[in-house]
């Protein structure tokens, strides 16, 4: 499983948004092209959908440009993942308007997509705009390949 380049991309840029002034001041495109290294059209790109999505507020015209319509707190990663994908749907039987699965008739796992999805979604969800736009804790560990996350709150590892 893996987020499209868009979807990675969009996430870089709000974070870069978060950390220049939140929602307190405009920012243009140009300027977080240069620091986030994206292409100007990617940014351009990113910034209509993040709009459309409520996450943006953008104006036109002098002094124009964008900035977070909330603070960054209230911001998850799931927020800018759905702006950019849709809704988080790991199988065809978790996105409610697609019913192309050859064995969903029969199949005995499909009551339990939800609670998978459900969990993948919770932990997006949990990590907000302001913790990624944060420096990193020096010395905070880093997951190994191969270590289990807990998926829900208070499961034991």
């Amino acid at each position: 499983m893996r987020l499209s380049s868009l979807a990675d991309y969009a996430v870089v840029m709000m974070a870069a948004a978060a950390r220049h002034c939140g929602a307190s001041c405009r920012l243009n495109a140009t300027a977080l092209a240069g620091e986030t290294g994206l292409p100007l059209p990617t940014v351009q790109k990113l910034v209509s959908k993040l709009s459309a999505a409520g996450l943006l507020e953008s104006a036109r015209g002098t002094g124009g440009g964008f900035r977070l319509a909330r603070p960054a707190a209230a911001i998850t990663v799931a927020d800018i993942v759905e702006a950019i994908e849709g809704p988080i749907a790991l199988t065809a039987c978790v996105d409610s308007g697609k019913h192309d699965c050859c064995v969903e008739e029969t199949c005995r796992v499909k009551p339990h997509w939800n609670a998978v999805n459900g969990a993948v979604k919770g932990a997006l969800a949990g990590i907000s705009l302001s913790q990624l736009s944060a420096s990193p804790t020096p010395g905070a560990s880093r997951p190994e390949p191969g270590d289990r996350i807990p998926a829900f709150a208070g499961e034991q590892v």
